[in-house]
């Protein structure tokens, strides 16, 4: 997505105005403007400026918000609560950690959406929820059948 679209969406989602970012960010208004209607190509002081002034890491401008709170919301549906902002992109950051545990899940994930066909990221991400909500379950789905059904083998 572009910048001044992007720009644009997360201004709204915070519900600012542009005189709100503005003194926020320290950027002048007009061109606030100038950016969202894709005249301006801000300089990196700028843009870091304004994530400054909305409070997100820089290289969240480069998305939208919607795709953020789907990152890092709860896949129920319930509040989300972003987490802390100490690193320059915590996204990124929960990505490598997880490149670190799990080598081959990064390396699948990455490769599908390198790919980038919509239909294929759709599934894996309605799979990806469905695994998640059945990992945050309190009991083992075997569990809660009545008994005479498949039992799994103990140890």
């Amino acid at each position: 997505m572009p910048l001044n679209q992007s720009l644009q969406a997360w201004r709204k989602a915070r519900q600012y105005s542009i005189s709100k970012l503005s003194s926020d960010s320290g950027v002048e208004g007009s061109t606030i403007e100038e950016i969202e209607a894709g005249v301006l190509d801000p300089l990196v002081s700028i843009v870091e400026a304004l994530a400054k002034g909305l409070a997100i890491p820089p290289a969240w401008l480069y998305s939208t918000p919607k795709a953020i709170e789907l990152l890092l919301g709860d896949p129920d549906g319930e509040e989300s609560v972003y987490p802390d902002l100490d690193s320059p992109d915590p996204v990124t950051e929960r990505i490598l950690r997880g490149h670190q545990s799990d080598r081959e899940m990064y390396v699948l994930l990455t490769s599908l959406l390198r790919h980038g066909e919509p239909k294929l990221l759709r599934a894996a991400e309605v799979n990806l929820r469905s695994l998640l909500k059945q990992a945050r379950t309190a009991t083992v789905p075997w569990q809660t059948r009545p008994s005479g059904h498949f039992e799994p083998p103990s140890d």
